[in-house]
This record gives structure tokens, sequence and C-alpha cells, in this order.
């Protein structure tokens, strides 16, 4: 039977009891986490968000609540009043931080019973937990972990302190719509039928991109949002089909203000959790950061930066690289020091295939140890091979290996490679932060499967003001070769190898945005179409802007430690976008489809 809670209350959470609670009376609630019975004393383990408290309930001095406690299992719910009391010393735990004491319980409320859990929640690492499927339909259950409840907790902390310093800053916050209009451009929209408006729909927002740009429009002067944002995209790790964003701009704004602000803001966010960030942030162009590291977010806390290995090459039979040089590409390669002439082939044909995932038709390599080794011996020769290990910059004891191709090939094959034998090797320091801008980013990339342009970041993004006469050539004239050189005035904050933030200078000229659309194979009648409504604000005197968006979850990641973002969300969906939990997406009522005028075509 199952007691009533009545008016009781609690005093302490079951964290929070220490050495100067002794001889206090509390009164503790939460989840029993572990039951143990020794007959005439049995000793539990109550849990709630704070902690875990030991109790004991003795047959002789609270008889009818020693019995009543007999009746509890593991999860059930209760309500707990006694004595705190000191532990002897033999019976201390210092793995918590309530082990000193324990309270002597004289009556005990079972307020809920509960089924035997589908899985263990006290478990010392990740190898003990169960399948992440099963955690995930059981998610209500998965956040009793303490990890989980600290990464939430962590989360809030690092909101709150966004909110007090964008406050500082005079920054007002403001709330966008959630349900918009579809613009098909960048990742795809999810879609939201309209009942009212037949065969229209809305479409939920990538960002705000538009809305903040327009409240600088209005003369707002500084805008921020902790902005819900929604992509119908496919997955990885570190994204999620709906996420959350610190979303920011300014009027007024040069590339140097958003750089200071942001530092400035996450310099703050990080010591909660103790860590000084290194002011200012250094900066690599978007040239610079893809030429020595394969990368526009580069992992800056080790060492293996890319090397030009052309000169030591050239002009040699080996089809491969004499393919590479004499169609435009290059050849390329890394320097594994300290051990890396130990990688065993096993470990090289590994690091292959990581390579040929990312566009590498083979990996080269060479290890000097004794004498050197390398795939490349019979192809090249033992001097030409020691001058390319020269030309990488390698030592006795290092390995270097080698891709040629296409540029864009080599840098992607390479710059995944250069983090997996870091990964590998174990050349990642704990516990540091190496935080980075990369700023100059193309304005455009070319699509070779549908032979146009794409923006980089998106079609609001101002082109650098050397490159605008070049970027009115292009389009007006139709150089449209130029367009590959445009660079934009857009910037990314890098921490750790990952991208936690993007901004740019805004376009505030009508003419300027007009080119941009143009230049990405848009009509006038298709601009107006979809964007009719921003341009014509355009014309009401838009003052120059700027701003950045950083995702809350990769930034909480970060502060956590983990590489999960499934880790430091409270209800995440799978990587097929998924909710195992409550099993959405589902399937409609026939009179919801009736009414919104909507059928399902058979597959």
């Amino acid at each position: 039977m199952l007691d009533n809670f009545g008016e009781l209350k609690r005093t302490h959470s079951c964290g929070a009891l220490r050495g100067e609670h002794v001889g206090q009376s509390v009164t503790l609630m939460g989840w029993v986490a572990r039951r143990r019975d020794f007959g005439p004393l049995t000793f539990f383990d109550l849990r709630d968000r704070d902690g875990i408290t030991q109790g004991v309930f003795n047959e002789e001095t609270a008889p009818a609540a020693h019995a009543r406690a007999k009746e509890v299992r593991g999860e059930y719910v209760i309500a707990v009043t006694g004595e705190v009391v000191e532990r002897d010393a033999a019976q201390r735990n210092p793995k918590i931080a309530t082990g000193d004491v324990e309270v002597q319980a004289r009556e005990i409320l079972i307020l809920n019973d509960a089924r035997t859990p589908p899985f263990q929640f006290e478990v010392t690492s990740s190898d003990g937990l169960a399948s992440e499927d099963l955690r995930l339909k059981y998610r209500y259950l998965d956040l009793r972990r303490p990890q989980l409840q600290a990464n939430l907790r962590l989360r809030h902390r690092a909101v709150a302190e966004i909110r007090r310093f964008m406050d500082e800053q005079t920054f007002t916050e403001i709330e966008t719509p959630i349900l918009i209009k579809s613009t098909p451009e960048g990742a795809r929209d999810y879609v939201v039928p309209s009942r009212l408006h037949h065969g229209k729909f809305y479409a939920l927002p990538q960002s705000p991109q538009l809305f903040k740009q327009l409240c600088m429009i209005a003369g707002l002067d500084k805008y921020y949002q902790i902005a819900r944002c929604f992509r119908d995209e496919d997955l990885r790790a570190d994204r999620q089909p709906e996420f959350t964003q610190l979303d920011l701009e300014m009027s007024f704004a040069t590339p140097e203000q958003v750089y200071a602000l942001l530092e400035g803001l996450l310099a703050r966010v990080f010591k909660l959790i103790g860590v000084e960030l290194p002011l200012p942030f250094p900066r690599l162009t978007y040239a610079e950061a893809m030429r020595r590291y394969g990368s526009d977010k580069p992992d800056l806390r080790f060492e293996m930066e890319l090397q030009d290995l052309a000169s030591a090459v050239e002009g040699t039979d080996f089809a491969p690289f004499a393919a590479a040089l004499a169609s435009g590409g290059e050849v390329k390669g890394i320097t594994v020091r300290g051990g890396g002439a130990a990688l065993s082939r096993k470990a090289l044909d590994e690091l292959q295939e990581h390579a040929k995932r990312y566009g590498a038709g083979a990996l080269a390599w060479i290890k000097l140890g004794d004498e050197a080794t390398s795939s490349l011996l019979k192809a090249l020769g033992e001097d030409a091979v020691k001058r390319v290990a020269q030309a990488a910059g390698a030592e006795n004891g290092d390995a270097v290996l080698i891709v040629a191709g296409k540029s864009k090939t080599v840098a992607a094959s390479l710059g995944a490679l250069r983090n997996e034998v870091a990964r590998r090797e174990k050349l990642i320091p704990a516990n540091t932060y190496a935080p980075l801008w990369v700023t100059e980013f193309p304005m455009f990339e070319f699509n070779d499967e549908d032979g146009r342009y794409y923006p980089m970041h998106h079609p609001f993004t101002s082109p650098l003001d050397e490159d605008l006469p070049l970027f009115e050539r292009a389009v007006e004239g139709g150089e449209t070769e130029l367009l590959k050189g445009m660079r934009a005035k857009a910037y990314d904050a890098v921490m750790n190898g990952s991208e936690i933030g993007g901004g740019s200078i805004r376009i505030h000229r009508r003419d300027v945005q007009r080119l941009v659309f143009k230049a990405l194979g848009m009509t006038e009648e298709k601009a107006r179409e979809r964007f009719g409504f921003f341009l014509d604000a355009l014309e009401y005197g838009t003052p120059p802007h700027g701003g950045i968006a950083f995702g809350i979850e990769r930034l909480v990641m970060l502060l956590a430690g983990t590489e999960n973002i499934r880790d430091v969300m409270a209800f995440p969906k799978t990587a097929s976008a998924a909710d195992l939990m409550i099993d959405a997406p589902g399937a409609i009522d026939p009179q919801q489809l009736d009414e919104l005028h909507i059928g399902i075509a058979k597959q």
C-alpha cells in the first residue's frame, strides 16, 4: 500500500548533508538507488538530483519503519525522516560528498513503487551502458544518470551566463517567428501545412537569419535570441534535426567588434568549468587553414601540418604523382613524429582505408627507422624517398603519410587523416582548449553535379570590399570564373576541431544583394517571389550590420567533455531523426489529413 504525501516537506537534498548536520532531524525524499538487507539492519542509498545519502533502518530503535523498509525495492520513491549521525571511520565513503554521515531513520513513507528498470543507472564507464536505442526509448529513466543530469545543469548555467553577458552588453532578447515561409536555399526545410490557407505551407526556421536582419533595419541595434532551429538534413554525432543556438546581430558592426564580443562571451562561459581561454583567439584565413591543415575547422591542440611535397617529386615517372601535378593537383603529406616509424602494416592499411573514405586513391608512406622503408621504394628509388622525407621535415623515428590528387581531395583526406592519427596515437592533450577564428571564406562554391554556384554560408553574406569590383564584373560581365575567387566577410569560431559558431557581415545594399541572387542563377521574378519582403526592406535605410550564431549543444559538448550531442540534450532524436520514446514521427489521423486536403502517395 502506498502512503499519502500530505503536507510533508523535505528539509535537505540527498547531496546536502555534511558533518555539521550531525544531530539534526532531517527529512529526505528521492529514489532508492540501492537497498541492502542485513536482518535487523536495512541500509539504503537515497538518490535525488543533488547526490546520494545513506540511511539505515534499525529494527531495535524503529521497528515499524524497519518493517516497512523491507517492502522497498530499487527506484521506489520514498520519504525518510531521521537523525543525522556520523559514520564510523571504517565505514566512511570518500566517493560521495555525504560519505561521512548517514541518516538513522525513524519514519518512512512509500510514495510510489516502481517496476524493475530495463537497464542499470549506476555504471562507472560508458562501456557499462545499455545500448543507446534502449536508453533513448526510456529516456526519462536514462536521465536519472548523474552524468546526464550534470550535463543538463551545466547547459542551464551556460545559457544563464550567456543571458547575463548579453544583458551587460545592452543587447535586447527578441523572439522571432517559428512558423515562417520556406526558402529552398541551403538545408531542407521542415514544412507545416496550413489548414486555413489551402495548399500552402509554413516552414520551421533553419535560423532566424532574415528576421534578425530586419531587426537591424527596424533600428533595434543589438539583438539576440536563444533560438530553436530546425533542419531536415542527414545527421551526424554532432547534429540533430532540432537544435538551439545563440543568435545575435549588431548594427554598424565590423568583424573586429564581433570577434571581441564573442571572445569575451566564451571566456565568461568557460570560466564555469575553471578554464581560462587564451585571448585574443588566433586567426587563420580559410585559404591558410586549408593549406596548412586540410580543414576549415582545424584542431590546433596538436601539430602535424600538411607539407607540400610537389618539388620533391617533380619530374617523377610515378603515375599517381605525375598525373596529379600535370592536372594542377597536389602531392602533400603529414609527418607523424615520435614513434610514427613504429606504425604496423595493419595500422597503415587501416589509415589508407580511412583516407579513401574522403576521396584519396591511395595512401603512400615512408617510415624512418634504423633504415628507411616505404611503399614508394620500387617506384621512386631510395634517393627520391629520402628527398621526399626531407621535404616533409621527417627525422629518424618519424613516418610520412602521402596523398596525391585534386587539391580538394588531398585536403579532405589528409585533414581527416591528421585527426585520425592524432586520435589513434594519443597526440591530443587532455583538458586543453584551442580556439580559433577562420576568416575570409569563399563567397561561393561550385557544384560539379548541377554546374551552378551555391553560397558557402548563405546568400546574405557580404563580399570583401576589395573583391566587390571583381564581383560586379563576374556577374554583370558574365565572367563567372571570377566567382571562384570571391571572398566573403564571413568567419567561423572553431574550437578543438569543431565549428562552434559561424557568422558574417551582411549585405546592407540592395544592389549588392541583387548581384548575389543573380550569381546564384535566381531571376528577378524568383528573387521577388522568395525574398520580396526583404528586398523591399533594404530600400528603407538599412545600416551596415553583422553578427554570428553558435550552437548551444556544441558549446556544452565541449564544456562537458563529451563527443555525443545527445549527451547534452534532454530529449534527443536518433541519427535517423526518430524519437524512440514517443514513437515519432508517426502517422496522422485521416481526418486531420482531410482537413488539410493532403493525401499520402504510395511509394
